[in-house]
């Protein structure tokens, strides 16, 4: 007969005793796992507290010290209009800001092919005026790459303007995209436009409805309007050094060589040089409105909240685009 083992039987005690050991085990490694959580956290917290206080300090070399030997310089960069980096807000807020400090003078450092007229003109005017208030403190003009249409007329209210012989300027017209005409192409697919208005004018520029010679002339009087106002603005800008030519205000473009001979220019220079050679500050000291974290932070939430709602209201009409 085999022989039967007798396997000791655990008692209800030690039994518990397991169960106790596994329980404090476990509360222990919550008890660590809380803790380094939690320590963590506060190191996140730290961090993030340490960003904020780089970020928030001045930058000395951005904004310029009291009594500092240095000219400003302020960027006019890229597209000119509403919610550009080259907005009327933005270089208007870096000019005040620079004529403001202690800089000896300050440089409207140009490279944009232009933009609104609207917004040209309101940094013109400011131009205008922060040298009618300012008047110990001259503002030049230094053109980069390129100095088209609004953006000349912004410098066009500065004491002097320098250019490179490659750069490009001029395009002193105005134009107003009116789109396309599908009038023709709608007759020969036998499409109908339904379109309801009131008031004779209100359509005037429906891709779908010919344009009309009344609504062509009122739109040409209307640019030609605008366009002596900008021409208007450059010759009080720039006065007799302009040279009496045909050409000027036809909206043709030049190098800056043949901009100085038309007097569009007055010298060849950079913002170093007229620094160093014109003001007697070499040392650059940067004026132009840069958006901060928070904005960019702000910015960067608003666009994810906005892509957040649209997907949300997509998926409640059925996931359809």
């Amino acid at each position: 007969m085999p022989e039967e083992t007798n396997h000791p039987q655990s008692s209800p005690s030690s039994e518990n005793g397991a169960l106790n050991d596994i329980a404090l085990a476990v509360v222990q490694e919550l008890r660590r796992s809380r803790r380094w959580n939690i320590f963590f956290r506060f190191a996140w917290a730290g961090l993030f507290l340490l960003f904020i206080l780089i970020v928030s300090l001045p930058d000395v070399e951005s904004k310029g010290s009291p009594g500092g030997n240095y000219t400003a310089v302020v960027e006019l960069d890229g597209e000119i209009g509403p919610g550009t980096t080259a907005s009327a807000d933005n270089v208007i807020g870096g000019l005040r800001d620079a004529f403001r400090s202690n800089a000896r003078a300050v440089i409207l450092r140009a490279n944009s092919g232009g933009g609104t007229t609207v917004q040209s003109s309101e940094i013109s005017d400011e131009i205008a005026r922060l040298r009618r208030k300012y008047p110990k403190k001259p503002i030049y003009g230094v053109i980069e790459d390129v100095c088209a249409s609004g953006c000349y007329y912004a410098l066009s209210g500065t004491d002097r303007i320098y250019a490179n012989r490659s750069s490009i300027v001029g395009s002193l017209g105005v134009l107003l995209d009116g789109g396309f005409g599908f009038v023709d192409a709608m007759k020969k697919l036998g499409i109908e436009r339904r379109l309801f208005h009131s008031g004779q004018h209100k359509v005037a520029f429906d891709p779908f409805l010919p344009l009309t010679p009344s609504d062509r002339r009122s739109m040409q009087r209307m640019l030609d309007e605008v366009h002596q106002q900008f021409i208007d603005a450059v010759k009080r800008g720039r006065g007799k050094k302009l040279k009496k030519d045909p050409e000027l205000f036809t909206g043709r473009f030049w190098n800056g060589s043949t901009a100085r001979k038309l007097g569009l220019v007055d010298e060849f220079g950079t913002a170093d040089s007229v620094a160093r050679d014109v003001v007697g500050a070499d040392k650059l000291v940067d004026f132009t409105y840069r958006p901060g974290w928070l904005d960019r932070f702000a910015s960067q939430i608003g666009a994810s909240m906005a892509h957040v709602l649209t997907s949300e209201l997509r998926g409640q009409n059925g996931g359809t685009r």
